[in-house]
């Protein structure tokens, strides 16, 4: 255990991701613009979540603001909608006083580090992972380390993590489904992190946006469940296709909970009434979704797997595909600059991916197949082709 006396120890290197001048999200958006401009056909393999259900959204807003509107909309300027909270309160098994709303995972990530952290705290944050994670906390001022998750499965190794902790970190950042891998962590490592942090009087974010693509029967309960020192956020982003409700949540202990309301009636002024009532009646029909979102991947996963043995069988990939989720992580063989390839890729075939240098690990991308079977199939096999003309390319077959 570190002495608070003792010198910091030397935190891993900063990742690839750190060192990017452009962020993920602007990058996503540049590539976007100049595919669209060209008019070429647009794949999207770089969206990270299941379509959003227009139509089950079109049937929930009618039945709910129809002839009359519903009593789930009303105002959640001091607690949140009320209806949103019962509902996680169940899901959670914790008082509704444990549960904060805010506007989607990320504004439930800048919350927390507000209120968490002070000038001169330090943070941990998964390597690789999304970029978001750190950049929110440099824009404020915290210092950040980064530990790293490793091996085909992303896992983490709690004594190296024991060991990147410093006299002045105050925080951990994972996610559990990992993005980007997708990978789960065990609930034995979750429950030595939980523990590591109790000890050392520092508190975990998981991030579990992803944690509902797990099967029902297998799906692990929320991290908050197995350890006070666990903060848990999710949104509806994710899981249900629904970023445009901007529906997000944190459910932690009773002492960090009432830190983060606390700094919540400070400055926030309240979620949205209106996409929060629509998040009430979502959340109250949980078949629905659930059901959408097991056919999309009921659908897609076959196909993302025949590719991914494909391509390992050919050499064009290493690394293994995860059980769930919408995601995988594949490092590419004999392309380290993934950067380069994505452009490269989304400008002859109209197949955007997500490059690694993004998530902190150049020579991998980042793939999401949660979509419709032939749109996934047509990326897929545009991406097949795109690695070995691009690897012939550069390398003249010898890769």
């Amino acid at each position: 255990m570190t002495r608070p006396d003792s010198p910091d120890p030397a935190p891993d290197p900063a990742p690839a991701a750190a060192a990017m001048t452009e962020s993920y999200s602007a990058w996503i958006r540049r590539v976007i613009r100049a595919v669209r401009s060209e008019r070429k056909l647009l794949v999207g393999l770089f969206d990270s979540s299941v379509p959003e259900p227009v139509e089950h959204l079109r049937r929930i807003v009618v039945e709910g603001f129809g002839e009359t509107i519903t009593s789930r909309y009303t105002s959640a300027f001091t607690s949140g909608n009320p209806y949103v909270v019962a509902q996680l309160a169940r899901h959670y098994a914790v008082p509704a006083e444990r549960i904060v709303c805010t506007t989607g995972a990320t504004g439930a990530l800048s919350l927390v580090y507000r209120a968490m952290l002070e000038p001169g705290d330090r943070m941990l944050v998964e390597n690789p992972g999304f970029d978001l994670f750190h950049k929110i906390a440099e824009t404020y001022g915290y210092g950040v380390d980064f530990f790293q998750r490793r091996g085909d499965d992303f896992t983490i190794d709690v004594e190296a993590l024991a060991a990147a902790i410093t006299p002045r970190t105050r925080l951990i950042v994972l996610s559990n489904l990992h993005n980007p891998s997708g990978m789960a962590l065990s609930a034995d490592t979750l429950a030595a992190i939980g523990a590591l942090a109790q000890a050392r009087g520092i508190h975990v974010i998981a991030d579990e946006v992803y944690g509902d693509y797990v099967d029902a029967p297998l799906r692990p309960p929320p991290a908050v469940q197995s350890s006070p020192a666990f903060i848990s956020i999710s949104s509806l982003t994710k899981s249900h296709g629904l970023s445009t409700l901007r529906c997000g949540w944190i459910v932690a202990a009773d002492g960090p909970i009432a830190r983060i309301r606390a700094l919540a009636e400070e400055i926030d002024f309240g979620v949205s009434n209106l996409s929060h009532a629509v998040a009430a009646l979502v959340l109250e029909h949980p078949g629905i979704f659930e059901a959408y979102r097991a056919d999309i991947m009921r659908r897609a996963r076959p196909i993302m797997a025949s590719y991914h043995a494909h391509w390992r069988e050919r050499g064009l990939v290493a690394g293994t595909l995860p059980p769930f989720g919408c995601i995988a992580f594949p490092r590419l063989v004999g392309i380290d600059d993934t950067v380069h390839f994505s452009e490269w890729l989304a400008d002859r075939c109209g197949v955007i991916v997500a490059p690694g240098e993004y998530f902190g690990a150049p020579g991998h991308i980042r793939i999401g197949f949660a979509r419709a079977p032939a749109d996934v199939d047509y990326g897929l096999q545009a991406l097949t082709d795109g690695l070995i003309r691009y690897r012939d390319r550069h390398d003249g077959g010898k890769a």
